[in-house]
């Protein structure tokens, strides 16, 4: 992987559509076994942060369910009117002769319109104590009873569409175990490490490109190998979060000390950076929830 990002060659014209860019992820991820390293290498060949983004969110999929092939895109469907809390949850899935079905509306699903599948996080009741018990399925979006209705482009990263998902007695099938200790929850782990992975790759794309000197390439490699000692698969692992919250901090203060050298880098490539990175920022305030959850987690357990 270390090689590829120095020495792999760097395109003059990159791709400068979605359509495009999910080719050129699908041609670079196939050298590469682990989703993490297909992260990181889509990110690498991507020509914007937002086309980056792609790579990372789509492998964390892959991440969170094997099964998903590897030439589809997937999304994950959980937000509503309410947000994406399990208590927000209203959207049922419940069982019929006929198999499993689907009703409810997504607000907020993230790729809803390229993708072929969506994850659909929804309720099928509550438990002994009132509280929501979720489960996870796989919805195709071409059938009846699903509706996809496009957003309007958030001002960072427009190129990533966003779509409203209306699902009214929608044919579906339900995913093992529990549809938020595993699927929602993890997945949230699994995107900020995948994201993170691509990101990096990008910036030592970018890095070659502008000729940035050779110790700032070090230190995002570094933090490459960082993030794949991390061990981000085990997303339920207290170890993983604090190891994700010191990269980020690393990482967040080497873009803080490089911020000089963007002036050597294409204007149009610097312009995008300033429109999207406030994309690395959109989980934060989760990020460090979990984060504290996690050290409280290790406090509770002897750890000081």
């Amino acid at each position: 992987m270390f090689d590829h990002l120095l020495t792999a060659p760097l395109r003059d014209a990159p791709e400068q559509d979605l359509a495009g860019a999910w080719a050129r992820h699908r041609e670079v991820a196939r050298g590469f076994e682990s989703s993490l390293d297909a992260a990181i290498a889509g990110g690498f060949a991507a020509d914007r942060l937002g086309f980056a983004f792609l790579s990372g969110y789509q492998e964390a999929l892959r991440a969170l369910i094997p099964a998903v092939g590897v030439d589809e895109i997937v999304a994950l469907s959980a937000t509503e009117e309410g947000g994406a809390h399990p208590a927000a949850i209203e959207t049922r899935l419940v069982d019929t002769p006929d198999g499993a079905r689907v009703t409810g509306t997504k607000t907020f699903t993230t790729l809803g319109t390229l993708a072929s599948r969506v994850v659909v996080i929804a309720a099928v009741g509550p438990d002994d104590q009132g509280r929501n018990v979720l489960r996870a399925a796989l919805v195709e979006v071409d059938q009846p009873g699903v509706a996809v209705s496009p957003l309007e482009p958030v001002p960072f990263a427009p190129e990533i569409p966003h779509a409203r998902v209306v699902l009214s007695d929608a044919r579906a099938e339900p995913l093992p175990g529990d549809g938020y200790s595993d699927y929602l929850k993890p997945f949230r782990t699994l995107e900020d490490a995948h994201v993170f992975a691509a990101t990096l790759g990008w910036l030592v794309r970018i890095g070659r490109l502008a000729r940035w000197p050779q110790p700032v390439l070090q230190r995002l490699l570094a933090a490459l190998a960082g993030l794949r000692g991390a061990d981000p698969a085990r997303p339920k692992a207290p170890g993983v979060h604090i190891a994700l919250g010191g990269l980020f901090d690393q990482v967040d203060q080497l873009l803080a000390e490089i911020e000089p050298l963007w002036s050597a880098v294409d204007s149009t490539d610097r312009e995008r950076w300033e429109r999207d990175r406030r994309l690395l920022g959109t989980a934060g305030r989760v990020r460090a929830l979990r984060l504290s959850a996690a050290w409280r987690v290790v406090e509770s357990s002897g750890g000081h």
